[in-house]
């Protein structure tokens, strides 16, 4: 794994470096915000992970989550904050980071996070040796007018695909249409998308549904619907056919 590890504390990167090399993972280091940038665009479409901290000199954390989206849709991006506001936590996943982890934190934490975002990421990685065809077995999910295949991490809504989708929001959209018209509540999404005990607030689940959400409405009309006071659905039965 090609990590990039966005951190003003020198401390803690030599801390987080010395259990990069017992994973044998190939870590780099940013120190400030702009730095971050320069070295994440060097080397775009070579970085299997960011780990990025909030309070950041030269350029904020936020404004590097957004300039690190803009380069890549799809990189896994875990926030490290010591802030306790929920909203910046929140925010921050909006922002387009994919996890966060609070300061201050054992690395050994840090670690099994990255390794269950690293295991959904590197599946999105697998490309078809084929375009993907409309035959029924080549997707693992299939409804009248959705269709969404594991193996090459793709969604289709009307025939267009779902494009630029995280890790999270694939699986997320994946849990949800496996069982249409079911409703999920947050705490349910939380336990069956983050693969590992999560402990962050449950409004997680509603920034990765807001971008979810947009990235469905480029192509059709919703089909991530609200139950107020529960959590939410996946129902497609509006969907006009094309």
């Amino acid at each position: 794994m090609k990590l990039l590890m966005i951190e003003d504390n020198k401390s803690v990167s030599e801390m987080m470096a010395m259990f990069f090399k017992k994973e044998k993972w190939d870590a780099h280091f940013a120190y400030d915000g702009n730095e971050a940038v320069t070295m994440f665009n060097e080397d775009v479409d070579g970085w299997d992970m960011v780990t990025l901290d909030l309070n950041l000199p030269g350029k904020d954390g936020m404004q590097v989550s957004a300039d690190i989206r803009k380069a890549s849709p799809t990189v896994p991006i875990i926030m490290l904050t010591a802030r306790d506001s929920e909203s910046d936590q929140v925010l921050g996943l909006e922002m387009g980071a994919d996890d966060y982890v609070t300061k201050p934190f054992s690395p050994i934490t840090l670690i099994a996070r990255i390794k269950a975002l690293h295991r959904r990421a590197d599946l999105s990685k697998v490309a078809p040796a084929e375009p993907a065809t409309d035959a029924v077995s080549d997707f693992d999910v299939q409804t009248d007018h959705f269709k969404l295949n594991t193996k090459t991490r793709e969604a289709y809504l009307g025939g267009k695909q779902i494009e630029d989708l995280t890790p999270k929001e694939f699986d997320l959209l994946k849990t949800l249409a496996q069982k249409p018209r079911q409703v999920f509540s947050r705490e349910q999404l939380l336990q069956l998308v983050w693969d590992y005990e999560y402990y962050g607030d449950e409004r997680t689940v509603d920034a990765h549904i807001k971008k979810l959400r947009q990235k469905i409405e480029k192509v059709g009309p919703q089909i991530i619907q609200t139950v107020w006071g529960v959590g939410y659905k996946f129902d497609d039965s509006g969907v006009d056919a094309q």
